[in-house]
């Protein structure tokens, strides 16, 4: 079923109405609570898929016979998807537990990414896990690479049964795992603008008046540069209309007698992107450490957008949208312009940066989130009780599921 999908202008349109706003900033304020929670080939398939175009100006920087980022969802329930279930996995964060806290369909679990003119490894945990052993994988940003994160600790650890592990500790802002028995540390670093800002509290950092010492980095990079394996996303803390530069001394705290610089977020996002590569530049040294970027993902938080109800978003959303030409329009195309261009500026300079562009992949995949299937860290105001959308989770997604198609994507680049 192709549902209708609605353009650019109609979209803008549907923003003035109040409702929309309201699920806007719930959405939001949903991606914000979640920091608190701190490829066997495939077959040949002709059933129900979703074509997918890779045309949002992101591209792979390798040179390449095949784009592993342009394809298909294809329904399929006989293959190897999920990777692994929930109750498998008892690292499982409950911000992305959406059978334990309450999904009862099961569709969303049985769709797997098929390129359009090759395929990719299907994932060997085993196999995975000898080529890791002794490496740090290290993934820095915000709570969708922490999603990500999750999703790898659950990938390799139900593919190694009995295996030990140490640590779960939160230390400032970061967060240590380690399989012992392999010498394999899958950490995460809270740095959701890589600079420093007033969000990098890992547990304290609801607000949308976003601050930034614009090129303060090493309060954070000091704690990157032992990586085997280097992840980065940063985006979704940059969408903010301002974003206010520092411009004297004092706090990054919301002090009045800071002086501010008000910045638009195309222009905030280019300048925080140079500041990261430039320090990528001083201070990664390719022979020893593979450094790979990760795209923005879509938010579904407008139904409009594929034919939906006006007060609508992905809450009870069970399939994915049937039309390759969808876009939801809370991704700037102008943003990932931008990002694409500094990585492409930082590999000319040597370093041999990779974006995984899973940007269009998740374009199509409203039926992915948690919503409300998840552990609320908060009660339900009554408001939210009687529309239950507005207490949605729409950013991040449920586990298992898409991330895991994520960290295949990456684990074939790590391995090419």
């Amino acid at each position: 079923m192709c549902f209708p999908v609605c353009g650019f202008e109609r979209t803008m349109r549907k923003l003035c109405d109040i409702n929309m706003y309201t699920m806007i900033h719930c959405s939001f304020f949903i991606f914000f609570l979640g920091g608190l929670a701190t490829i066997s080939f495939y077959r040949n398939n002709t059933s129900q898929g979703v074509a997918v175009s890779n045309n949002f100006n992101v591209t792979p920087t390798i040179a390449s016979t095949c784009d592993l980022f342009s394809g298909r969802w294809v329904h399929d329930n006989k293959s190897h998807y999920p990777l692994y279930e929930e109750h498998e996995c008892p690292y499982l964060d409950e911000s992305y537990a959406c059978q334990t806290y309450g999904r009862k369909d099961f569709k969303y679990l049985q769709w797997r990414w098929q390129p359009h003119d090759c395929d990719f490894p299907r994932f060997d945990g085993k196999a995975i896990v000898e080529r890791l052993r002794g490496k740090r994988l290290l993934f820095v940003g915000d709570s969708l690479v922490r999603n990500q994160r999750n999703s790898m600790i659950c990938m390799l650890y139900t593919s190694i049964p009995g295996v030990k592990r140490t640590g779960g500790e939160l230390i400032g802002s970061l967060h240590t795992f380690r399989f012992t028995d392999y010498n394999i540390s899958i950490d995460f670093y809270w740095a959701p603008m890589l600079v420093e800002s007033n969000g990098d509290s890992p547990t304290d950092h609801l607000t949308t008046f976003r601050i930034v010492r614009i090129k303060s980095i090493e309060k954070h990079a000091r704690h990157w540069v032992n990586s085997d394996i280097l992840i980065f996303n940063s985006y979704r803390w940059w969408r903010s209309h301002v974003v206010n530069f520092l411009k004297s001394g004092g706090s990054l705290l919301d002090d009045p007698n800071n002086v501010y610089e008000e910045v638009n977020r195309v222009r905030a996002y280019k300048l925080g992107l140079k500041t990261w590569s430039n320090w990528a530049h001083t201070h990664i040294d390719p022979s020893k450490t593979k450094l790979f970027f990760m795209s923005a993902t879509a938010v579904h938080v407008m139904a409009t957008e594929w034919g939906g109800m006006s007060t609508m978003n992905c809450y009870g959303e069970t399939e994915p949208v049937m039309d390759d030409r969808f876009r939801e329009s809370q991704t700037d195309p102008k943003m990932l312009s931008i990002l694409e261009s500094s990585l492409n500026k930082l590999k000319a300079k040597g370093v041999n940066v990779q974006i995984i562009n899973i940007t269009q992949l998740t374009q199509c995949r409203k039926d992915a989130h948690p919503a409300l299937y998840r552990k609320l860290w908060r009660p339900l105001t009554d408001e939210q009780k009687k529309n239950p959308q507005l207490a949605s989770d729409c950013s991040h997604w449920c586990l298992p599921g898409v991330p895991d198609i994520w960290n295949e994507l990456l684990l074939a680049y790590i391995f090419r």
